[in-house]
Order: C-alpha cells, then structure tokens, then sequence
C-alpha cells in the first residue's frame, strides 16, 4: 500500500525565548503558521523486510536514521511492533537548512501516513505525543494550523488562519546550523516582544497589529553570522513589504504583504539578488481524518 501526502513548511511569526531550561532547551514563546509551500511524501509498505529505506530528490539530506522522516517510521514501527518495512519517497519544495521546518514537516507527514496504513487509529494528539519524541517542531507540524507554541515545543494552542495576505520568502545561499544558533542566545541581552499583543493580533486577524507586534529574536544572532540577512530583509522592506522577518533560526526571511501587486513586485525586484524566491499564502492543512482535533499540552510526555 502506498500513501503521499502534503507537508506544509512553517513561518514564525513570533519567536522569543526567556530562557533556558536546566537542560540547555530553550523555552520558546512562538507563534507559527503553515504556508502552501511544501515538501511530497510518499510511503510505501514492504512485507518481506523490517527495513526502513529513504530517498530524497536532494543531495543535502541524510537518508538514515539521522532524517527525522526515518525517525518518525522507526518509532512507529518499534512502539506498535509492527513487521512492515517502509519505502519513504520526498519530493522536496521547501529549501533545506532554511528554518522552515522541512525535516519536521516530513517526519510529521510520515506519521500521518503511517497511522493510516497500519491503521493504528492514533488521532493528532497521540500522534503529535510521539511526534514530540523526534524533534519540538513535529507537533505542530502533525496539526500544520497557526498556533501558539510555549514551553520546549510541546504546549500547542490553537489560533485562527492569517487574514487574506501575501507573504515572500526569499532564502539566501548560505545555511545556518540550529544547533550553533541556540547555543549563542545571549539571554541577558535579548530585547523581548509582546507575545499576548501578537496572539491577539492573530486571533482578532488584524494584520497592522500583527505587524506591530511581530519579532524574532534570534535575528541577531544568526545576522552576526550571516550579515546578508539584515540586508535581503531590508531590501524587501524597501520594496514595499508591509513588515519583514527572519524565520526560525534562519536564514530565510520572508515579507508580508496586503496587496498581491506589491508582493509580485517584491518577488521580481528581489530574484536579481536571491536565487530562490518564493510567493506563497497561509494555509491550514486539512486533517480532519485524524478529529478529535483538540490541541494539548504534550509536556507530560
């Protein structure tokens, strides 16, 4: 049997840290949202075999068990005992190492997926329970809707879709670690939003509040690394975007837009400086199959 599905990359509309956790984890106040650009994932069960085999159209990923698409079969399998083998296939669209979720978007997908096929009967909560186990951004990626995210990843709350808007998204060559990036939070230097006004602002869909309040606080950090950042952000700034922002730990950044015909003009004034350059919306991925729907705090996980 074989299965493909959608996997939406994700925006951070907000991201702040307060602090660190004994653990090193950062704990993360985040909003984030899922957009139409995403990777394809194909799985396909083999009986004769436990094995589990990935394959991407990309040369920059692993295919072993260092993919998180690889992670989230094994784990299935081992947890339920399951005596299939899986053939993963990714088609990916989203850029890789570009702080938008691409390899979470895929493990959450294989989830999915894999809980139809053997039809476990798991639903977004118990999925996103072991979702958590993989990686902090695969829980939200198991529901891909705009959300609020606090604690390490894992407490999820539900938020309405952006209002009609046009974002552009535009991913420099050079790639970020986020590993490196987390480790030079400078805590006691970080300047902090306001993440109940940006919640607010989302819930309300109220888009010159949303960009009022929107922030990232971990652009600093990887502009000191990549100092091209701050200049594509205000290059799209310049070019009429109604706020830009880094996504993530970087480096992509991406503008929104109220008006199409400014977004358009955005995207063709920025492919002169950016290879890869993308016009995309707000999206909401469809799992109805998997209700109840209901958002929970994973933590005790």
């Amino acid at each position: 049997m074989e299965i493909i599905e959608k996997a939406p990359a994700k925006l951070n509309l907000f991201l702040d840290t307060p602090f660190r956790h004994p653990d090193g984890a950062p704990e993360w106040k985040m909003i984030m949202t899922t957009i139409d650009l995403a990777d394809y994932v194909k799985v396909v069960t083999v009986s004769n075999t436990k094995k589990i085999q990935v394959e991407t159209d990309t040369g920059f990923l692993p295919q072993d068990q260092k993919n998180l698409a690889f992670q989230a079969a094994i784990r299935l399998q081992k947890k339920f005992r399951i005596n299939q083998g899986v053939q993963i296939k990714i088609k990916k669209k989203i850029p890789v190492a570009a702080g938008m979720g691409g390899g979470s978007t895929d493990a959450a997908a294989v989830l999915r997926i894999l809980n139809r096929i053997w039809q476990l009967k798991l639903n977004l909560n118990q999925l996103a329970k072991i979702g958590l186990t993989i990686d902090s951004d695969v829980p939200f990626c198991i529901y891909s809707q705009t959300a609020a995210i606090t604690g390490k990843g894992e407490i999820l709350e539900p938020l309405r879709q952006l209002p009609p808007v046009w974002i552009v998204l535009a991913k420099p060559k050079a790639s970020v670690s986020t590993v490196n990036i987390l480790k030079k939070i400078p805590y006691r230097e970080l300047q902090h939003g306001d993440f109940v006004q940006a919640k607010a602002a989302v819930l309300k869909q109220n888009l010159p509040d949303l960009v009022g309040a929107m922030t990232n606080v971990l652009e600093q950090v990887t502009i000191n690394e990549l100092p091209q950042i701050a200049n594509l952000k205000q290059k799209m700034l310049d070019f009429g975007a109604d706020v830009a922002q880094m996504t993530g730990s970087g480096p992509t950044v991406f503008g929104i837009c109220s008006k199409l015909s400014r977004a358009q003009h955005i995207v063709n004034s920025l492919k002169g400086f950016c290879e890869q350059v993308y016009l995309v919306q707000s999206c909401h991925l469809n799992t109805d199959y998997l209700l109840p729907q209901k958002f929970e705090n994973h933590s005790q996980y």
